[in-house]
This record gives structure tokens, C-alpha cells and sequence, in this order.
């Protein structure tokens, strides 16, 4: 969820640097679209309900640092998904959990009712409004301008727009968190690498003015706590918006050195530490950074099962044993939903290399959240999935991922990032400022 960033060909077009809607598409939004750009109608089938603004107050019980009480708790799935019956739902299904489902027979997807839980408050709906006649794409598609706080391409032209809906999606203004990560190794074996971390959001901070954001999106900083061996380092980044024209900036205090050192690229491919070489750093939050080592195509809107609603694997408590299992994350404590996703499909860029040279992208029509990815290498065999398990943390309101999941199909591993149930929950009124995130605070901190 919160853990950490003309030359584009698009259908033989050449993607032009102007993108606003007119003000009678605009106006469709809180209309017949959702304020974020989603269909407010129901589906034909009924499945998929309308938008009736989302989940926007918590549930009675509530009390401010609880784990989020599951307002669907009394739910039955509606239908089990495994290899055996998977063929019946193949239109329904994304190619990496046809794969998951055939490479673990003992797998399977419980699908509940669905329910478009996910809200924003209304400032970022009327952000939204003024972003759709006002935003545009810049230096060829690396930046975007005329925009703050909203999402800026609600009515997205183009797959490059429907990306930078996610980057740049509400999240929230600042945040305090503790989370695990692990790499599940194919035996199940596997180590808890446990961060705090703070997030100081930039560009969705209430009276934000394209004026005033000067190329940030958000600043963000992590302190590894265990385990011992590791406890004391830490990660310092300054996020652009357009990284392009200004890179990443990222400092690191190696608890050994007792230093601070600037790191020269922490993008793209780069490998991030404690993960058996499986995440990038463009895999944070589904997708992050720059994306001009892509060509992006938008290849429309289609129903589709996806994590939603992902309270049951949120819950306070549950044992991380329970949570990791052999192969996969325990599908007893996953919930997929029937949602509208926008499908945008990314090419690696000639010149380039990245050990994904496609990548095919679920976002969610209610929250631009990045839902699903599957993954392919340069011969065009799918090697992994991307999940995000997200829910509406009700009580700011926002709409992100308690979990993210990464898949390597070919060493039949995968990692996860998130695992907060035995951690104190977010505080999204941390006492936050820029100056906590500079290369002498990280200093700071290390002595």
C-alpha cells in the first residue's frame, strides 16, 4: 500500500503532451462516472454493485489504532476457485492466477460478494473535478503538470495516463508504520525482516496547488528493527514527480559504517536488499518511478477477480506462520472480488533490460490501485504475479493494500511485503515534517 515512487507509441499514435477532457466529459464525473472516474452502474448482471460512495465512516466499535474490524465478516464465499474448476472461470481470471492455480493444485481463489468499499474524502473528488480539464502529460509522458492532491487523468486517454492515476492516487498526508517483509523460499523457509517507517505525502496534502509542489510527490523513510544483526539501519527518499528530470534522491545509514551514504540509483531494476533477488525497486506499491524504460498501451476495461475488501488477512493477531505458506500466502485469509479493472499492458523500451520486458497491469475503476500484475520475461513466458490485497482504511478515508504479494513462478518462491497484524496499526496523524527527511535527520538518528 504505502511502502514507498510526444514519444510514446500507442496504437500507432504518437501520444501528444495535451490530454485534458472537455468540461462536458468532465462533468460526467459524480455523475454517471464515480468523482474518481469509475462507472457508478451496477453491471448488467448485478454482480458488480453501483457505486454508493464507498466506505467513507467506520463501523460502529471502531476506536482509532485498532486493526480495521472487518465489516464483511459474515460473509460465505460465493464461489472456490482451484485447477479443477479453473477453466469455467478462465474470462474472469488474470493469466498469473491461472498459473499460480495450476502450479499449486491444492490453491484456490474464495470469491465473495462484491462490494466497491473503496472512498476518498471529498477534497480529493473535487481535486479530481479541476485535474480532468486542467492536467496534461510532460516531457514526453515522464511528468505530469497542471494537477495536485486528485487523481489527474480520470478519464484516461491513453495507458501511460491510467499509470500515473495510480502513482498519484490519494494516500493519505502522512503516515507511521511498522511492517515485515519475507522471501518465502521454495522449501517455505523464510526470515522476518521488520521496518518503521514514515511517509510524508506531498502532492495529495490538503491546500496543495500545482504551483506549489516542485516536482515531489512524497518523502519517505524506513529504520530496520529486526532482526538484531540488521536493527539500526536505515533509508532516507526524496520522491519526484517527474524522475526523468530530477532523479530519486535516496540516502542510506549503514549501521556497520555508522555512515551516510548517498545511493547513485534506486530505480528500475535495481535489486532491493532482503528480498533473494526477487523485487525491484519498481515493484513498491505494484509500480512506481519513472516510467520511460515502457511503452503503454490501455487495452480497455474489463471484469475481472481481484483481491478487495482484504480484511480478514489485516486482522490483529494472526500469526505470520499462519499467514506464509509453503508455495503461497494461506488462501483461507485471502478474499477476491468480481471488479471493473482498467487493463493497461507496459513493453520494455529498445536499449533497455529489466528481467520484465512486459508487464500487464489491474487497476481498480474505484481507486486507480493497482490491483494485479502479471509478468513476463523477453521470451514472452509469464514468470510471475504481482498482488495487492487492499481494503478502506475507513477512518481516513483511503483506499490502499494491507498486503503486496510477488510470485516467481520459475524458482516457485515468492515474497511478501506488509505483514502488520502484530505491530502497533498506521498512524495517519504522525507528528511529520520534510525536515525529517534529509540525509543529517537520517544522520541523526543513526548516533
Amino acid at each position: 500500500m504505502l511502502k514507498t515512487f510526444g514519444y510514446l507509441l500507442l496504437a500507432g499514435c504518437v501520444l501528444q503532451a495535451h490530454a485534458q477532457v472537455d468540461a462536458t466529459q468532465a462533468a460526467r464525473l459524480g455523475q454517471d462516472l464515480t468523482p474518481l472516474g469509475g462507472e457508478r452502474a451496477a453491471s448488467a448482471d448485478g454482480v458488480i454493485p453501483a457505486w454508493d460512495g464507498g466506505l467513507a465512516t467506520p463501523p460502529a466499535g471502531y476506536q482509532r489504532g485498532m486493526h480495521h474490524p472487518d465489516p464483511y465478516a459474515g460473509e460465505s464465499p460465493r464461489l472456490v476457485i482451484d485447477g479443477r474448476n479453473a477453466s469455467e472461470y478462465d474470462a474472469l481470471l488474470t493469466p498469473g492466477h491461472k498459473a499460480l492455480l495450476a502450479q499449486h493444485p491444492d490453491y484456490r481463489l474464495r470469491v465473495f460478494p462484491t462490494h466497491r468499499s473503496a472512498a476518498a474524502p471529498q477534497r480529493i473528488y473535487d481535486a479530481t473535478r479541476f485535474n480532468a480539464e486542467n492536467g496534461r502529460l510532460i516531457a514526453g509522458g515522464n511528468g505530469v503538470e497542471g494537477v495536485a492532491a486528485g487523481i489527474p487523468f480520470p478519464i484516461p486517454a491513453n495507458g501511460l495516463e491510467a499509470i500515473w492515476n495510480h502513482i498519484l492516487r490519494y494516500r493519505g498526508e502522512q503516515v507511521h508504520f511498522t511492517t515485515n517483509q519475507a522471501a518465502v523460499l521454495a522449501n517455505g523457509s523464510y526470515n522476518l525482516l521488520k521496518l518503521e517507517r514514515d511517509i510524508y505525502f506531498v502532492y495529495g496534502r490538503e491546500g496543495m496547488t500545482p504551483a506549489n509542489l516542485e516536482n515531489t510527490l512524497f518523502f519517505y523513510k524506513y529504520r530496520v528493527v529486526a532482526p538484531a544483526k540488521l536493527s539500526g539501519s536505515a533509508l532516507v527518499v526524496q520522491e519526484t514527480l517527474d524522475q526523468v528530470l530530477s532523479i530519486r534522491k535516496a540516502w542510506r545509514f549503514n549501521r556497520g559504517e555508522r555512515r551516510v551514504r548517498r545511493l547513485p540509483m534506486l530505480a528500475y531494476d535495481t535489486l532491493q536488499p532482503d528480498t533473494n533477488g526477487m523485487a525491484t525497486a519498481d515493484v513498491v506499491d505494484a509500480y512506481n518511478g519513472a516510467p520511460d524504460r515502457y511503452e503503454w498501451q490501455l487495452l480497455g476495461k474489463r471484469e475481472m477477480l481481484v483481491p478487495y475488501n482484504s480484511y480478514a488477512l489485516h486482522q490483529k493477531g494472526i500469526p505470520y506462520e499462519r499467514i506464509l505458506k509453503t508455495g503461497y500466502v494461506n488462501p483461507d485469509l485471502l478474499r477476491y472480488e468480481q471488479h471493473r479493472v482498467w487493463v493497461v499492458e507496459a513493453s520494455l523500451r529498445k536499449g533497455f533490460t529489466h528481467p520484465y520486458a512486459k508487464r500487464r497491469f489491474y487497476l481498480d475503476e474505484d481507486s486507480w490501485q493497482i490491483l494485479a500484475v502479471d509478468l513476463y520475461d523477453r521470451d514472452g513466458q509469464l514468470i510471475g504475479l504481482q498482488e495487492s490485497h487492499p481494503i478502506s482504511y475507513y477512518d481516513v478515508p483511503m483506499f490502499g493494500g494491507t498486503l503486496e504479494s510477488l510470485y516467481d513462478f520459475v524458482g516457485n518462491r515468492y515474497f511478501v511485503d506488509g505483514l502488520d497484524n502484530n505491530e502497533p496499526m498506521y498512524d495517519f496523524n504522525a507528528p511529520l515534517s520534510p525536515r525529517d527527511f534529509t540525509p543529517q535527520a537520517l544522520r541523526r538518528e543513526g548516533n
